[in-house]
């Protein structure tokens, strides 16, 4: 009786999610289209007044949305979060019969767009910190050209010269565009700290926090700040080495687990379904192991975003 209820109540709000979703994407696809009103239809200012009430998950999306480079809104990926737990519930009552399984299952299906958003600010900033000190430098020269007031003219000058180097050159674009467009300098400072992930970032943002909002001279301090990253190069490619190895470390029981399974149901496929998905006991027993794999691969997320 409780599976079925719960069956019937995912049912009817993955049906409500999937319609809002396709009206979201169809909406957004026609203003591309048109370029013609920008008008914000009804049902997206719902979702806008209905996703404010939480302010702080809503920006922390936000954030990690724009630092990862994923053009996407909060409200389309949280939607898209809720349907797959959703999504995932269902299947776990279905095919295990147990509530156990549903909310295992609906937890670890909501749960994998943030882990690969993580996931992709993470390869985005290894890729990004390899190229910072020379975009720095860049940056110093382009500031001390347009005469060590002008900010926003530094940094056009440092993007249109296309010398940066890979995600570099996106994420200094980006941050330009930001705050040639946004009204808020601190959101995009921040997002820009995100996107690298480091603390000479931080260090970066604050020194341009400063230029922006009293017009200081920075010059010496971002030449501080270069000696400071060239003294410490040595260090960041270690940290670097110690997180390859934490990530290869991450994938590795997932590896052996599949390759375990793949054996089984080569040498005995018969026996194989009948243990893994015939008899309850095997299907536990699967469920257990993915539980296991997918607590791992939160540790592994965690430990990487404690090493950058």
């Amino acid at each position: 009786m409780e599976i079925g209820i719960v069956l019937l109540l995912a049912f009817i709000l993955l049906f409500v999610l999937v319609r809002i979703g396709i009206r979201l994407f169809w909406d957004h696809l026609s203003m591309h289209r048109r370029l013609a009103s920008r008008r914000e239809p009804a049902w997206s200012r719902a979702a806008n007044r209905l996703f404010s009430r939480f302010s702080k998950p809503y920006e922390h999306i936000a954030d990690l949305l724009a630092a990862s480079g994923w053009r996407s809104r909060a409200e389309g990926f949280a939607l898209l979060s809720v349907g797959l737990g959703l999504a995932g519930a269902a299947g776990g009552a279905f095919g295990f019969r147990s509530l156990r399984a549903a909310v295992l299952l609906g937890a670890m299906l909501a749960l994998i767009p943030y882990c690969l958003l993580r996931m992709r600010l993470i390869k985005r900033q290894l890729a990004v910190r390899l190229d910072l000190l020379p975009a720095l430098e860049l940056f110093y020269q382009s500031y001390l050209v347009t005469g060590r007031r002008h900010v926003r003219i530094a940094l056009q000058r440092a993007v249109e010269e296309r010398r940066l180097a890979g995600e570099a050159q996106l994420v200094f674009e980006q941050l330009y565009l930001q705050l040639c467009v946004h009204e808020d300098d601190e959101a995009s400072l921040r997002r820009f700290a995100l996107a690298i992930g480091s603390v000479w970032a931080d260090y970066f943002c604050n020194m341009l926090r400063v230029a922006i909002a009293e017009g200081n001279d920075i010059s010496g301090n971002l030449k501080e700040l270069i000696g400071d990253m060239r003294s410490s190069r040595l260090e960041d490619q270690r940290e670097r080495h110690r997180l390859l190895e934490i990530r290869l470390a991450n994938f590795s029981p997932a590896l052996f687990f599949g390759l375990f399974i793949a054996i089984n149901v080569r040498m005995n496929p018969e026996a194989s379904y009948r243990y893994y998905v015939a008899d309850p006991g095997g299907r536990g027993m699967l469920l257990n192991a993915v539980v296991m794999l997918f607590a791992s691969l939160l540790m592994g997320i965690y430990l990487s975003r404690r090493r950058l």
